[in-house]
């Protein structure tokens, strides 16, 4: 299967794994890679550049196919150390960067100067078109449904994606909603060169957290997330669990005086609890409404190679029965 992306990336799938705080390490990486997609490390999961450097290091002894590592840029007091990370992904050797959060022009001449290639994620088209015009050579398209953070827009997929494909000259990815056969040819159709997951891949047996997150993803139906956050144009999409919904109704009994310090104990330095020791009532934790897809916990290579072949078929069989005579 052959799109813009696959030969942007060299791989043989048009799947790239989302980076995903405390999920993105080399164990998940390197079996997405070897199943012939993108693998994706986190680099702000890893507290320095140093122990980057090792986790890609770690990552090369299970895989020689190309990886990428996601570098988010979010506003701090004290903010990560981002020359350093820079600098680690470059003198790795690193093929394809990631980016997310903030603008990333700052560090796209150093990234481009080392032959890097860049993927921008975007909630918005016009986002979108930015990323472009600094010369980031893709975009991950994010659409409503996405875990995380789906901007401020609330435009779904079966829009954004052929707005996207109406206004780019660059590849891009869809985001959000995308876990099956189905979602991959779907993206193709609406003119995307393939798929970003996230949730997905965390309902895997590679991804590194705890049993009972994995579960609670599978286990879940596609009302089951909720949007946090949004008073303070922060908003994310979590899975419902109870700190969620003491967050909601802090966030509504605080109304428009709402400040990230009334819910700051329920959603900061939660992820540790959450994704390591399965306590999956500790925090809220970002999951996309593709939950509701989820039905199985399989290894990397069996959910790729299980979309690609029913990809195939799809366009094949019944796609092609369609046909007008």
């Amino acid at each position: 299967m052959k799109t813009r992306i696959t030969e942007l990336f060299g791989i043989d799938a048009p799947i790239i794994q989302g980076g995903m705080h405390h999920v993105g390490r080399a164990e998940l990486a390197a079996a997405v890679s070897e199943a012939g997609g993108l693998g994706i490390i986190t680099g702000l999961t890893q507290p320095t550049p140093q122990a980057l450097a090792e986790e890609i290091g770690r990552c090369r002894e299970m895989t020689d196919r190309p990886f990428g590592v996601n570098l988010t840029f979010l506003p701090a007091v004290t903010p990560p150390d981002y020359p350093g990370y820079v600098a680690t992904i470059i003198e790795n050797e690193i093929p394809v960067v990631e980016t997310a959060g903030r603008n990333p022009e700052a560090w796209l001449p150093k990234l481009k100067e080392a032959g890097i290639k860049v993927i921008h994620k975007c909630t918005s088209v016009r986002h979108a078109l930015k990323a472009q015009q600094i010369g980031c050579d893709a975009v991950s398209v994010d659409g409503f449904e996405c875990g995380g953070h789906p901007g401020e827009d609330d435009i779904p997929n079966f829009v954004l994606l052929p707005r996207a494909a109406d206004e780019l000259s660059i590849p891009f990815v869809a985001s959000g909603g995308m876990a099956d056969a189905r979602s991959l040819v779907a993206a193709l159709a609406l003119g995307a060169d393939g798929v970003n997951m996230g949730t997905r891949f965390l309902a895997t047996q590679e991804a590194p957290v705890h049993a009972n997150v994995k579960q609670a993803i599978v286990a879940a139906g596609e009302r089951d997330t909720r949007l946090i956050m949004r008073p303070l144009r922060n908003t994310e999409r979590v899975l419902l669990n109870a700190s969620v919904e003491r967050v909601l109704t802090i966030e509504e009994d605080r109304g428009p005086e709402l400040a990230f310090e009334d819910i700051a104990d329920e959603v900061s330095g939660v992820y540790r609890s959450i994704m390591e020791l399965g306590e999956v009532d500790a925090g809220p934790f970002s999951c996309g409404m593709v939950a509701g897809l989820i039905s199985d916990i399989p290894t990397c290579a069996e959910l790729v190679s299980r979309i690609v072949e029913e990809a195939e078929t799809l366009i094949c069989g019944r796609l092609a029965s369609l046909g007008v005579e």
